[in-house]
């Protein structure tokens, strides 16, 4: 056979079974493998907060979870808010209104995008290949009203223009948590889920939204955060929940809608990102 390429070479300590599987990877040599890099284009993903914190704005942890889950699956990621004023501000630690105060959704959005965030009003379908709309009840009073208005809700203008032109071209949009509403408003005739139908004993607080979405004229499908097969003895295997609608590429999944672990809400989350980048073809 010819001599090996100088990085090749260099890995001849190595053991020759690695440099024989490397040689077949990439006859060319290590160049191949960049050259092949250079080809393939990373998904171009949108995020869209909605405010910082769970009761008024996007759900930190969901937020965190699609970030990591998008870096993991090599994502290209562009942070997005709307430039509007909260609908009220919540004390956390209270679970009640700071009355005396008022914020901005893009700068209140800023902190968790550490401040690489623009004004949800220069994104555009064409320079992405899908939409991510992460939970939180910002969704529900800063995106849309509906946590005012329910069926009747109106969303931000803006928002409601994102979620028709990605459908119309055809690229996937990703929900959870209480942010399948914005689909099921907008885009006639969607699926979605935000988990269960009855709340069966607090586990599920919010199964409500699911009537409010067939109002809406979507279709809800229940699904679970997770659900464990058995595997082998004294061992189950979790299965991690999202739903598809492969008509109008929309992937959802309920997140923090269940009373259930942390962990299970991000490899949910996971399962939601993942069939989001799939459906982009990259």
């Amino acid at each position: 056979p010819p001599p090996l390429p100088p990085p090749f070479a260099m890995l001849t300590s190595r053991g020759p079974a690695l440099c024989t599987a490397l040689r077949r990877a990439a006859p060319g040599g290590l160049a191949s493998f960049h050259s092949s890099a250079r080809r393939c284009r990373a998904a171009r993903v949108a995020v869209v907060l909605s405010g910082c914190g769970v009761y008024d704005g996007t759900e930190i942890h969901e937020a965190s979870a699609i970030l990591v889950h998008l870096s993991r699956g090599g994502a290209e990621v562009h942070m997005y808010a709307p430039d509007v004023p909260q609908m009220h501000v919540i004390d956390h630690s209270k679970g009640q209104p700071a009355e005396a105060e008022s914020r901005n959704v893009l700068v209140e959005s800023a902190r968790i995008a550490r401040g690489k965030i623009t004004s949800l009003a220069k994104l555009t379908a064409a320079d992405h290949d899908a939409v991510i709309f992460p939970g939180g009840f910002g969704a529900a009073k800063n995106l849309s009203t509906f946590a005012v208005d329910g069926k009747d809700c109106k969303v931000n203008k803006e928002v409601e223009r994102v979620l028709k032109d990605f459908h119309k071209a055809g690229k996937p949009v990703g929900l959870c948590c209480i942010s399948p509403v914005l689909a099921a408003k907008v885009l006639s005739g969607a699926e979605v889920t935000v988990g269960h139908e009855e709340e069966e004993g607090g586990k599920w607080p919010y199964a409500g939204t699911a009537g409010a979405i067939k109002e809406l004229g979507a279709k809800h499908c229940v699904k679970e955060v997770t659900i464990s097969f058995p595997c082998a003895v004294f061992s189950l295997t979790p299965f991690y929940e999202a739903h598809v609608d492969t008509k109008n590429k929309v992937v959802t999944t309920p997140a923090f809608m269940c009373e259930t672990a942390l962990h299970h809400i991000f490899d949910g989350i996971g399962a939601m990102v993942k069939n989001v980048l799939k459906l982009t073809g990259k």
